[in-house]
């Protein structure tokens, strides 16, 4: 009798003559012929091995009953983007658009994972809809660990199910998982903030299901800070330095010697200061200015050389590259490297030598560097200098400043108009200036916000801006011009289709925008700004282009920035909190002792993935710095539930009204809270209309509002509305009563709040599910279920 290795040998042997032969199908016969089948019992058993290959879907039948293989998919490879209701999108190429994913076709993709999808449906431009695709694979899973607080079992439990409890995801994007932590490895008591290291991911019958093993115990959910550490470790920021690195730092002499000063321009003579806030401790940069003969200004900027201590490939450098950037959140700086170097030997500290990059330029009357020179050198600063002292000298506010810096004022008053030329040059080509409003939270020791106050910029802190754009510029022109591989800061042109977005909103207004979608020009769109400025629409006009605007990166490739209307464009200036700074630092070094092709070559090499990876490390770093101020800002709220605040409507969506508050809170209006008529958000004008009344909201408008509800845990705050500013009504939609519901109050379909930051997931959601059992005991049978399964997958 045959067995079952025949039969497999026969499904091997048919899937190859197919697959090499020219023709696409065959008949039963042609392939018995093939494979020298053609006698009875063997044809007999070459039918049986074709139709169970037929059940498998390895081959198929034409319409003439002929056999032929089926046709491979063509998978397309991208980034997995979940949405909190189940479907998603995936990213192929940035500048395309994303193909939809139905939640039945997700394969049991995670938010960010790299997937490769078969193309269902192509996109149709007439109709306005995007491709269709679904995920036949899961290449790269993209969250291998995640932070959370450890919810213990009982032993009973444990015993059961061999796990030591579940662990509650502090990433509101994992909301929907159920972490199950393994019975191995460290065995948390309840409470603890933990970092699990995943094991099992979803699978059919398991969607909401993860395993892991717990690696680390961070503290406890009570210690003091830890809901900010929380955060830091969900965004999978480290927040100690590995004990190589910190060991490396410690080598590092706290003072510099004289072979150090070896090729180096010694400047410890010239008047050179640092200009920071009251409470800077890692001072990275110095400058000095001065008036010539000529009429032009010598500007001297002196940037920390990080790179002098932190060199290529050691444990500092693996390090800081794999950190990107420092991160500041509200009560402390998680730094790129060790505080003995960045507070230290690296910090521009007065009174002391300290080893520095220098850019020297000299400026003419228009702004225009007509002269420049890059060097390695020796500096030691005058002064430690706050932008509080710097604006009351050029205020003459306070007699006792201007008398105790009294031999450095003549150089702050050319800072002053140094900066006024520079900052009308940049103005003159076209930089576009955004309403900047930022906030600083105050906090007790304990971490409990105590205030909020927005951030003043007096002239110190613009002109430290104009000095260190000049000198980003100066570097980034004098190594393009040279044809040198090199890392530029860029900031492309806006995309086409968002342009027209704001073409149509700014035409709504009765705002003429000049230039068109693809060729406008910064200076194009600086005049919008310009024209709107003491208007009731500037605030939402400035939010629309701010959001049609890309986002600034790192690139191997000269794109220049769009936004600063500038050619060349790097980042130079701050080495101590930034890789990319040090990274250039490191160039000038380099090319300056090997300008070689074979040294170009290896940068040129080194340099996107650099580039790529620091881009997503400053994202990352944006991405913690916002959660933990909307988590503060909710607790700041927390007393103040029931109080009423003026603001403005700050952003209009389908589901509801965002209101900011003077010290710019933002909260909620939920559609469904407008309980005046049945709203419709119409796009092109960012507004809600009343479908009965007319009444309309849209961005820019006062309002008044009740605080309702602060969470500090899902980072919301819901407002009330209780009066708003009257404006012209829009057009009323004209829409039928057929699929709107009968009442008054909106239809509940529109996200909640708490669905906008990810929905709570419990094990009671998945029993109303369908997915799990009634009561304890069938929970354990459950669990117990689900990890003999994934055991015997193993």
């Amino acid at each position: 009798m045959r067995n079952e290795n025949d039969k497999r040998n026969i499904e091997r042997k048919n899937y190859f003559f197919i697959e090499s032969e020219r023709k696409k199908s065959f008949s039963m016969e042609e392939i018995a012929q093939g494979l020298g089948l053609q006698k009875s019992e063997d044809f007999k058993l070459l039918v049986q091995t074709i139709a169970q290959m037929e059940r498998e879907q390895s081959v198929v039948f034409t319409k003439k009953g002929k056999v032929k293989l089926p046709l491979k998919p063509v998978l397309i490879e991208g980034t997995f983007r979940a949405n909190e209701r189940g479907f998603g999108f995936v990213t192929i190429d940035p500048e395309e658009d994303d193909i939809y994913i139905p939640k039945e076709a997700t394969g049991y993709a995670m938010d960010g994972d790299t997937v490769a999808i078969d193309i269902i449906k192509t996109a149709d431009t007439a109709m306005d809809r995007g491709a269709e695709g679904k995920v036949v694979e899961i290449r790269k899973r993209a969250t291998t660990q995640l932070a959370g607080e450890f919810v213990a079992y009982k032993e009973e439990e444990i015993s059961e199910t061999d796990l030591y409890g579940v662990v509650i995801p502090k990433d509101k994007k994992l909301n929907q998982f159920k972490v199950y932590a393994a019975a191995e490895g460290i065995r948390p008591v309840d409470g603890s903030i933990v970092m699990v290291e995943l094991t099992h991911y979803p699978e059919k019958n398991y969607a909401t299901s993860l395993e892991g093993i717990v690696k680390q115990v961070i503290g406890h959910k009570n210690d003091p800070g830890m809901d900010i550490l929380s955060i830091v470790v969900s965004n999978g920021i480290p927040t100690k330095f590995p004990d190589d690195v910190l060991a490396e730092a410690d080598q590092v002499p706290d003072t510099i010697n004289e072979k150090d000063l070896v090729g180096r321009r010694d400047l410890r003579e010239q008047l050179i200061v640092t200009i920071d806030g009251e409470d800077a401790k890692d001072l990275d940069d110095a400058v000095t200015v001065k008036k010539l003969a000529n009429g032009n200004y010598f500007l001297g900027v002196h940037i920390a050389d990080v790179s002098n201590y932190v060199t290529e490939g050691s444990q500092l450098d693996r390090e800081a590259y794999e950190r990107g950037t420092s991160v500041y959140l509200t009560d402390r700086v998680i730094p790129m490297i060790p505080q003995r170097l960045s507070n230290g030997i690296c910090s521009l500290n007065p009174h002391v030598p300290r080893l520095t990059m220098s850019c020297e330029m000299e400026i003419d009357p228009n702004g225009q560097v007509v002269s420049h020179d890059i060097f390695p050198s020796v500096i030691q600063t005058t002064e430690r200098m706050t932008y509080t002292a710097v604006n009351q000298i050029l205020e003459e506010q306070d007699e006792q400043v201007m008398e105790r810096y009294q031999q450095l004022v003549p150089m702050f008053q050319e800072m002053q108009e140094l900066h006024q030329i520079l900052e009308e040059m940049r103005i003159r080509r076209g930089a576009i200036s955004f309403e900047d409003r930022e906030a600083k939270i105050l906090v007790e020791p304990d971490g409990q916000p105590t205030d909020i106050l927005l951030r003043s910029r007096g002239v110190g802190e613009r002109l430290i801006e104009s000095f260190m754009l000049a000198a980003n510029e100066t570097v980034a022109e004098h190594f393009n011009k040279r044809n040198f591989p090199f890392i530029y800061r860029i900031h492309e042109q806006p995309k086409e289709e968002k342009m027209q977005r704001f073409f149509d909103f700014a035409s709504a207004l009765g705002i003429v925008v000049r230039g068109t979608k693809g060729t406008i020009t910064p200076k194009d769109l600086q005049k919008v700004i310009e024209n709107v400025e003491d208007k009731p629409e500037s605030a939402v006009i400035n939010t629309m282009l701010l959001r049609s605007m890309q986002q600034a990166r790192y690139s191997e490739d000269n794109f220049g920035h769009y936004g600063l209307a500038a050619e060349y464009y790097t980042h130079f200036t701050s080495p101590i909190r930034r890789y990319p700074d040090l990274i250039v630092h490191r160039l000038i070094r380099s090319y300056g002792q090997d300008p070689s092709e074979a040294n170009q070559t290896y940068w040129e090499n080194e340099l996107p993935e650099i580039a790529e990876h620091s881009s997503k490390m400053e994202r990352r770093a944006v991405e913690a710095e916002r959660e933990v101020d909307a988590m503060k800002k909710a607790e700041y709220m927390m007393d103040k539930v029931g109080e009423e605040f003026e603001g403005i409507i700050s952003s209009v969506v389908k589901f509801g009204l965002f209101i900011e508050l003077p010290n710019t809170i933002e909260g909620l209006i939920h559609i469904n809270e407008l309980k005046q008529d049945y709203f419709h958000f119409i796009e092109n004008h960012l507004a809600l209309v009343g479908e009965r009344t007319g009444l309309t909201f849209k961005i820019g408008q006062k309002v008044r509002v009740k605080v309702i509800k602060a969470d500090p845990e899902e980072r919301a705050i819901d407002f009330e509305l209780i009066d708003a500013e009257e404006i012209v009504p829009l057009e009323r939609p004209k829409t039928s009563n057929k699929n709107r519901p009968s009442n008054r109050h909106q239809k509940r379909s529109s996200k909640s709040h708490t669905e906008r930051n990810g929905k709570k997931n419990s094990y009671s959601n998945e029993r109303k599910k369908g997915k799990g059992p009634s009561n304890k005991k069938g929970k354990n049978l459950f669990i117990r279920e689900l990890r003999r399964k994934r055991k015997n997958n193993q």
